[in-house]
């Protein structure tokens, strides 16, 4: 196990982990109906949820992605179990955004459709980004780390 972690990817996952829960916080208060405190509260969830992403994509770009560090022979299962969170926080992000505006918009009756279905894909999207953490920092030291800067551009 490892004992050095990451600073960005672990305050990242955190955002990503506080971004679920917030969610879940957020369903639970519209199911009694504290209409005011499920839409504070799904707003703080989209604010972790994007500093997340910034925090994410700044990494990917300027200092790089880190590949799997651990056995070969479970590298394929890693990385069939990364494309699926990769699809998974993608469709939660698009649903997410169309939750969002179909609720500020005040279209409930798409949005009481849609928020059950986007929610449970953002449960399932934060537990296998911890997932793919924990696999590639905490359980596994990580593999080479480079840049898309250096990966296109070569420097």
């Amino acid at each position: 196990m490892n004992t050095s972690l990451p600073i960005l990817p672990t305050i990242s996952t955190t955002f990503i982990v506080l971004s679920a829960i917030s969610v879940a916080i957020g369903w639970y208060l519209i199911k009694q109906r504290k209409i005011n405190a499920h839409i504070k509260v799904m707003t703080i969830a989209a604010v972790f949820a994007v500093l997340f992403f910034i925090i994410y994509a700044s990494r990917t770009i300027f200092i790089g992605n880190t590949a799997f560090g651990g056995p070969d022979d479970i590298k394929i299962y890693y990385t069939i179990f990364l494309i699926f969170h990769i699809t998974l926080a993608t469709v939660g992000a698009v649903l997410g955004i169309i939750s969002l505006v179909t609720g500020y918009k005040k279209k409930y009756e798409k949005h009481r459709k849609l928020g059950p279905v986007t929610s449970i894909v953002w449960f399932f999207t934060g537990i296998t980004g911890l997932a793919v953490y924990l696999l590639l920092y905490v359980f596994y030291h990580g593999g080479e780390t480079t840049s898309v800067i250096k990966a296109i551009l070569g420097f």
